[in-house]
């Protein structure tokens, strides 16, 4: 209830509108009926043209008010709902950017997805009918059976005793439904992800000629879908025919017992008019609430999927005092110790002892599952050490203010990712206020200048989304081009050169050596030849620091770095690292 009143932040007023113009409707229509019964009985009975005349007048006036407030309780029951629907949109993404990587574990991307939408719309779409039918229904039930009850005690029992009857069968389901709901929507997030994993390796898919074994999959979850929704409906459809035989039952009734009432002088025919339609007024009404039921059991599922969402705390914050300035490059590991899971019985990283200076260049080699990316990560705050600690310039990380901290710990990731529009648009990620000249420095320090040249709009070039429309090595280039845009302190390279030649490589570092020499640059490569001009090289195995050294002390004093670089070396330099004894 928290996360939706902050939802409706800003519609306040559409909210309350909305049920009074709600009430402002059942007020008129609750007046029609008794108009109706004395246009009968004092009107139509005794010849008095005037008085129906006069009540029909009075009729017509109700109606046209009763239209008007509920063309204005669905627009403001508009707006509030689709407020509510934008503010909770805007508040879970607002909360995501700020997880870290260890909260955002917790949740799949599909699954956020779906919560961002899906489940938004069917809270929103509940909200609605809560603040119309929530308070129509109820209200046009009660009064309807008050009227009721003032034209005959005897005959609204009926109503009474159906109206129990129902709502025992309507609560009876919500606890059925509410568990199905919920199984439903962790079956849209599968549907989900293997959607979005299909369209993302869209060209994989077809490489591999898998088109029919996705389908299938595909069809498969949908499936799954339909016959949990099929379940799911099955349960909510037996309640409308109960309802229409408990309508039509009630109706029978009134008119049997009533037709007997008039006979003997007890009820007039107008009074029996006004209690068939106060009958299908509350009975119309219990259906509503039935319906309102529903979706409130759908979105209670819903929302308490975005309240996770919104309630789950990141574990990655600004100290109280933050510091903002980072002095240099120097990057200090003392007995950091790491586990992605803090339940784990082993860390990922172990008991290690780091020290780099500011400038140099250091190369990082290891199999995989060596922890490198691991060991990477720690360092801009990705993720916060299990024990021990990490300096940089000087100060423990967890002393910065993280914006000030990332922007000076430049990394590019191993997954590199490009965003759809320009080249320039991409490069100023790194700097939204860099000119042209400095974007197209960082590209030729990236060595990304020589095919943009190349390209009919050159630096306007738009990029598709996910830098479909470029090639893995330019698309790398272009990663590191957007990292150098922030002129970092600190540069990491997460085998961000894997799909780039050697010569252009060579380019690379060479560049970063000349142009860059007081950034410090951590450089994780599966190829020796990446990292044999480091000013040291850092040997991962098991979580561990193995070995460090230059390439030529290495070769002297590391069997796994020796091996892999003979194995490399009599294969010409091949990149997979995972083929070579490391043990």
């Amino acid at each position: 209830m928290r996360v939706l009143i902050q939802g409706i932040k800003g519609y306040w007023k559409d909210t309350i509108l909305t049920p009074l113009f709600m009430l402002l409707e059942v007020a008129m229509e609750m007046m029609i009926p008794r108009l109706m019964q004395t246009l009968i009985d004092d009107g139509v009975n005794k010849g008095d043209l005037r008085h129906i005349y006069v009540v029909g007048g009075e009729m017509v006036v109700a109606a046209a008010i009763g239209l008007f407030a509920g063309l204005m309780g669905g627009k403001y029951g508009a707006y509030a709902s689709a407020g509510l629907a934008r503010n909770l949109r805007s508040q879970m993404f607002t909360k995501i950017q700020g997880y870290s990587f260890s909260n955002i574990d917790h949740f799949s991307s599909s699954s956020l997805i779906t919560r961002l939408t899906t489940d938004v719309t069917n809270v929103q779409n509940a909200f609605q009918m809560v603040i119309r039918m929530g308070m129509r229904s109820p209200a046009s039930m009660i009064v309807a059976m008050i009227m009721a009850f003032n034209l005959s005690h005897e005959l609204s029992v009926i109503y009474l005793v159906a109206v129990i009857f129902l709502a025992i069968a309507v609560l009876g389901t919500m606890p059925i439904t509410h568990k199905m709901f919920t199984a439903v929507f962790k079956r849209y997030d599968a549907l989900n992800a293997s959607v979005q994993e299909n369209v993302r390796n869209i060209r994989v898919v077809k490489a591999y000629v898998r088109e029919d074994y996705e389908r299938e999959k595909f069809i498969q979850g949908t499936t799954e879908i339909y016959h949990s929704f099929i379940r799911v409906e099955r349960i909510i459809t037996m309640m409308m025919p109960l309802m229409m035989a408990t309508v039509y039952t009630c109706i029978l009734l009134i008119s049997w017992n009533g037709a007997h009432f008039i006979i003997a002088g007890n009820l007039k025919v107008g009074s029996l008019m006004s209690l068939l339609t106060y009958c299908m007024n509350i009975l119309m009404s219990l259906m509503m609430l039935a319906i309102m039921f529903v979706m409130i059991m759908m979105s209670t599922a819903s929302m308490q999927r975005i309240s996770e969402v919104m309630t789950e705390e990141p574990n990655i914050v600004n100290p109280e005092n933050p510091v903002y300035d980072v002095e240099n490059g120097d990057i200090v590991f003392e007995h950091v110790d790491f586990k992605y899971n803090q339940n784990a019985e082993d860390p990922v990283l172990k008991d290690v002892n780091l020290s780099i200076h500011s400038g140099e260049m250091i190369g990082i080699i290891g199999g995989t599952g060596s922890a490198k990316t691991s060991l990477v990560n720690l360092i801009s705050r990705l993720y916060d050490v299990s024990s021990g600690s990490i300096s940089v310039g000087g100060r423990d990380v967890r002393e910065y203010d993280l914006k000030a901290l990332r922007d000076q710990v430049s990394v590019v990731l191993q997954k590199n990712t490009l965003f759809s529009g320009t080249i320039y648009e991409n490069l100023r990620w790194g700097n939204k206020d860099a000119t042209d000249e400095q974007c197209q420095e960082a590209c030729r320090l990236a060595c990304a200048d020589e095919f943009i040249d190349r390209m009919p709009d050159g630096y306007n070039t738009m990029i598709e989304q996910g830098g479909t429309n470029v090639s893995g090595g330019q698309r790398q280039r272009l990663c590191i081009a957007r990292a150098l845009m922030k002129n970092p302190k600190v540069l990491i390279l997460d085998d961000s050169t894997s799909a780039v030649d050697t010569a252009t490589d060579a380019k690379i570092r060479a560049a970063f050596k000349e142009k860059i020499p007081g950034t410090t640059k951590l450089i994780i490569a599966q190829r020796i030849s990446s990292v044999k001009d480091a000013d040291r090289i850092i040997v991962m195995h098991d979580g561990e620091i193995n070995g460090i050294g230059t390439h030529e002390e290495l070769l002297q004093s590391n069997e796994i770095y020796r091996d892999v670089y003979e194995s490399q070396s009599g294969r010409g330099a091949a990149d997979d690292f995972d083929h070579h004894k490391v043990a």
